[in-house]
Parts: structure tokens; sequence; C-alpha cells
């Protein structure tokens, strides 16, 4: 195992009021887990000086409080953590969006000018994943995906993965396609590119360790029982 790996395998808590400095090792990417659950009275109470007023305004539109609270969450701890890498007030962190993929125009991901530290993050209804780097990063975490459901989205396979989940029993294919598509997910996530490619066009492998991408480390994240977590690390 890798100094890489085991260093994923430990995500940090963010349970407490929040870092006042932080700082990254080169190479060395640091994961924070948030647990809605414990975060989400500490998030709403900072939110109003933390978020920006179009997160804000994105935060009022969900319907459903426990979408409202996984999205203040998440963004909170992400401003908190921005601020202590940065070294300057939450508030003040500006964060742009990179020039699309296919058009070059302002909607691409999330970015932070000069481009030294770059961030991913992915939340659920019950946890938010936030990954810091020194070089492009991706992040997904998702809740095993039902087993009636994964017919429906066997299009992301690649031929392979898709031939690794016939083979399996019928009780372990949840989890199986669940580490498919967060490493795609992540993968696609690092490249800046999302779901706008096709997610069954690279192989990523559904065993115990991911398959290997050029110019890339994918790495499963140990996160809480029903859920499957993965990270990938722009490495040239």
């Amino acid at each position: 195992m890798s100094v890489l790996t085991r260093q994923l395998l430990v995500p940090e808590r963010l349970s407490d009021p929040g870092p006042a400095q932080a700082a990254l090792v080169a190479a060395s990417p640091q994961l924070w887990l948030v647990d809605t659950t414990d975060y989400r009275v500490h998030a709403a109470r900072h939110a109003p000086g933390t978020l920006d007023a179009q997160e804000l305004a994105r935060a009022a539109e969900f319907v459903q409080a426990a979408d409202r609270d996984a999205y203040v969450c998440a963004h909170v701890a992400l401003r908190r953590l921005l601020g202590a890498y940065l070294g300057i007030v939450p508030r003040e962190v500006t964060v742009e969006r990179a020039p699309c993929a296919h058009c070059d125009e302002p909607h691409g991901r999330p970015v932070l000018p000069g481009g030294a530290l770059h961030f991913s993050l992915s939340h659920c209804t019950d946890i938010s994943l936030l990954a810091f780097a020194t070089a492009p990063v991706g992040v997904d975490v998702e809740e095993l995906v039902a087993p009636r459901t994964i017919p429906e989205l066997a299009d992301v396979l690649h031929p392979r993965e898709a031939a690794e989940l016939a083979a399996l029993s019928p009780g372990e294919r949840s989890a199986a396609f669940t580490r498919v598509w967060t490493r795609k997910e992540a993968y696609l996530k690092g490249l800046g590119v999302g779901l706008s490619e096709n997610p069954a066009a690279d192989y990523v492998g559904s065993g115990a360790e991911p398959a290997r991408l050029p110019g890339w480390t994918l790495t499963d994240v140990l996160v809480p029982a029903g859920h499957c977590a993965a990270l990938a690390l722009h490495t040239p």
C-alpha cells in the first residue's frame, strides 16, 4: 500500500469550529469528511457570514431540508477550509469557474485564481467529502446504489466493467457498481469535464484496486458504511 493510499484511508472529521491554519504538503492531498448530522447546526449558524450571496440563494432554493442541510454543510466547510489553507477570511475566498472543456465559456469546474491550490467537493444526503491538493484533484462520494437501479445505469460501464459485474453474485454488485461510479466521477471531475464526457469510455475497474489511468492516480477512500468514495489525483 502506498503512502498516498494510507493518507487517503484516514479522512479527517470536520466536527470542530474549523481549523485556524492548514498547510498542504506537495503532492499529498488532504481529505476532510463532514457528517451532516454532526455539523448541521454549526454550519447553519455560520452560513450567513461565510457563504457568498450566490451560495445563500442556492441554499434557499432547496425544498427538502435534508438537501439544504447537505449543501450548506458542504459549502461552509469548503469556505472555512479554503480560508485556512489560504490564510484569509472564509467569506473573502474568491472561487471562479474554469473555462468549459468544450466551449471555453466560464462555466467549468470551480477553481481558485492562480491555481496554486486545487480542490474538489462531493456530497450526498448525510456526508460530504472535500479534497485539497497542489495538483488537479477530483473526489466523489455516493450512497450504495440500490441493486434494482443498476440495470438502468449500465450504460456508464466500460465493457470490461460490465463483464466484471456480470460475473459477481447479486449481493456483490451494489458495492462493485458504486465503486466504479465513484472512481469514474472522481476522475472526470479531476479532468474538469464531469459527466459531459462519456463515463463508459475509460476503464477504472470494479475490483479492490482501481485501474491505472495515464497521468492520474485513482484511490478508494474509506467512508462510513453504506457509502463508497474515490479520489483522483493528477500525477504527471
